[in-house]
């Protein structure tokens, strides 16, 4: 009696843990997914040994026919990780047009060998900073053609001595850029800071605004507090519409940030509700 009892119990046992494993296969998409996900171990990147931005895009030829081209890769085939940054030579306009034959007129760019998956919008407000954007200009251009995105780079230039004003120039670059394409992503982009890992995708999450700049040299490469929000960051069309743009009465560096965070926060969390509301 009690030796059937035993049998019985590790039978049920036996049911249950097989029906876990068959239901956690289906849920990962199939059996080759889940052992891949039980082995794979987190990505380390290697920061000393950094690549040349400008490495493998010879790679990307333009394509014989324009209508049989295929979509890009979900994931760029000439990604790297860490790349080279260097501020002691100023790069020429001439430089940065010669290193980049597919950037068109405009600083719009498509990839010539595929159809992107993804369109940015590239936003950089300043005031007489052409060291700063030469060098931004150097090094972004060939940043996103790793990703392989289709991208356009707008300045949003404010003239005169007065006071600086980041989120008024913004708003500006946000109207005439959707004036000129339906894109995916918004991008705004300090033009005093340079990405240094092509893993870190210039595009945007469906359902939150996101920080890109969250780690950066010049704070040790942590946030100088939790609601940081500046740097660069990167949010949809539809963000934008719901968080009402950008504050236009902050007059110098800084406090738009604060404002502008508090504002994607508060739209984030109305679109988890949204979520919620729609879920149940």
């Amino acid at each position: 009696m009690s030796l059937s009892r035993v049998e019985n119990h590790c039978f049920l046992l036996f049911v249950c843990v097989f029906q876990a494993i068959f239901i956690l296969i289906l849920y990962r998409g199939g059996p080759s997914n889940v052992f891949r996900g039980f082995s794979d171990s987190p990505q380390v990147v290697d920061y000393s040994k950094p690549h040349d931005v400008y490495t493998n895009l010879s790679l990307f030829t333009r394509a014989p026919r324009e209508d049989a081209m295929p979509y890009c890769s979900a994931r760029s085939p000439v990604l790297v990780g860490p790349l080279t940054i260097t501020f002691r030579m100023l790069p020429s306009e001439r430089m940065i047009i010669k290193k980049n034959p597919f950037v068109q007129s405009g600083g719009h760019y498509r990839p010539p060998h595929c159809f992107a998956r993804y369109k940015s919008a590239i936003l950089v407000a300043y005031r007489n900073q052409e060291k700063y954007l030469h060098h931004l200009l150097y090094y972004i251009h060939p940043f996103l053609q790793r990703q392989q995105l289709s991208y356009t780079i707008y300045l949003i230039q404010q003239v005169g001595t007065g006071s600086f004003n980041r989120a008024k120039l913004l708003n500006v670059g946000v109207r005439e850029a959707m004036k000129d394409e339906d894109w995916d992503c918004l991008v705004l982009h300090d033009v005093d800071l340079v990405p240094e890992n092509d893993y870190n995708l210039y595009i945007c999450d469906e359902y939150y605004p996101k920080h890109m700049a969250s780690a950066m040299d010049k704070f040790q490469y942590i946030l100088p507090y939790k609601t940081f929000f500046g740097g660069v960051s990167a949010l949809t069309p539809d963000h934008y519409m719901k968080m009402n743009g950008f504050p236009n009465t902050y007059w110098g560096d800084g406090g738009e940030y604060d404002d502008i965070a508090t504002r994607t926060k508060r739209t984030s969390r109305q679109q988890k509700l949204c979520s919620e509301k729609e879920v149940e």
